[in-house]
């Protein structure tokens, strides 16, 4: 149990401007504790730090009561609203072999999931509509393989790999870029909820972070840290999935692509990292062999057929609608070349067009560009 004036002096440490996790591992090895850090008359910091640094901690930092306030509150309103230090014997031991894991996380819901197999399923903020497909079908097998999906609750991509774990009644872990009273984005609130419920949410930005965008790549090594592997679903030239990935791959993780259409701006992330060497996936057993040996449960749910992880039911189309169908192909297209392609009225093209949309055979993208799904 937590004492406010252990806390106090742990978010001192962790808050003092010019004070990162570098220097505040130094002071606990040669000191023990924050409060022993504070304990010692501003001399004896003299060898261990600046003059900058000296003068940072030699005065509590403006926001700090505040944030002490803001936090102890949260931890006394709830059991499963924790704080796991470092050195604390279930801290989770992926992490721990990264070469920067935070010294504290805040925690929110079944602190237990630390201990799990889990793998990262990251992606565009902006997917396709069969990018978020690939993300909610790809999380789903593989929570059911017994796999704890993790992300970085972030729209799109993130979201849909979530929605999939929690889905299939598999455990996710959601890693955020702020403090727990600035759930980013907003209208991720009600699914923050479910994960504290079914899953965990951590962080390690105290009390009144907001989502500054510095702490977002910050936010990915935990993402890629707490992970066996890193399966990219969608993403553009430059991204942030890509920085996660390569934080895996420096990790010695594994690193999965999904490949796209060589047409697409969200595919050529993922085509950059086949080409360096990440693994391309089709299925979810693609990701499975690659996972070290006894390193996750295993199950029969897995479908190890070789067939497409994104959802595969027949759907009935009519003749027209089929022709239509293998005109697109699985390229985004438009409705000009589309038209060039098979001859057909324009009219009727789009009256079926529309039929095809509304059946969930076909997405319309931005641009009026439309794109087959798979299973159509």
């Amino acid at each position: 149990m937590w004492d406010r004036d252990e806390l106090g002096a742990w978010l001192r440490l962790l808050e003092s401007p010019g004070i990162g996790l570098d220097t505040a591992r130094r002071l606990l090895l040669s000191l023990g504790s924050p409060q022993a850090v504070f304990d010692l008359p501003g001399a004896a910091w003299q060898d261990l730090l600046t003059s900058k640094q000296r003068e940072s901690l030699s005065r509590p930092p403006e926001h700090l009561d505040a944030a002490l306030d803001g936090t102890w509150a949260w931890l006394q309103a709830n059991p499963s609203h924790q704080i796991l230090l470092l050195g604390d014997a279930d801290y989770p031991p992926q992490l721990m072999a990264t070469p920067d894991p935070p010294l504290l996380l805040y925690l929110q819901g079944r602190r237990e999931l630390l201990r799990s197999p889990c793998l990262a399923v990251v992606g565009s903020r902006n997917p396709t509509a069969q990018g978020r497909d690939n993300a909610r079908a790809f999380a789903r097998e593989l929570a059911q393989a017994g796999l704890c999906i993790t992300s970085g609750l972030a729209l799109g991509v993130d979201g849909a790999a979530h929605q999939g774990a929690l889905a299939a009644g598999g455990a996710t872990i959601a890693v955020m870029g702020t403090g727990f009273d600035q759930i980013y984005p907003r209208r991720h609130q009600a699914l923050a909820a479910q994960i504290s419920e079914q899953g965990l949410i951590l962080s390690e930005y105290t009390w009144g972070m907001p989502g500054l965008a510095s702490n977002f790549p910050r936010r990915n090594r935990l993402i890629a840290g707490l992970s066996l592997g890193t399966l990219v679903v969608e993403a553009a030239l430059p991204s942030g999935s890509l920085i996660t990935a390569r934080l895996a791959s420096e990790a010695g993780r594994e690193v999965f692509a999904i490949p796209g259409s060589i047409h697409s701006p969200m595919s050529r992330g993922c085509h950059a990292l086949i080409r360096q060497g990440a693994k391309l996936v089709e299925t979810a057993q693609d990701v499975l062999e690659e996972l070290p040996p006894g390193s996750w449960p295993g199950s029969p749910a897995v479908n190890s057929s070789k067939q497409p992880s994104a959802p595969s039911e027949a759907l009935d189309c009519s003749p027209a609608q089929r022709q239509v169908l293998e005109l697109m192909g699985f390229d985004p297209i438009g409705l000009d070349a589309l038209q060039a392609r098979g001859g057909w009225p324009v009219a009727k093209l789009s009256a079926h067009l529309l039929e095809l949309e509304l059946s969930g055979a076909i997405a319309r993208l931005p641009g009026q560009q439309f794109q087959r799904r798979a299973g159509a």
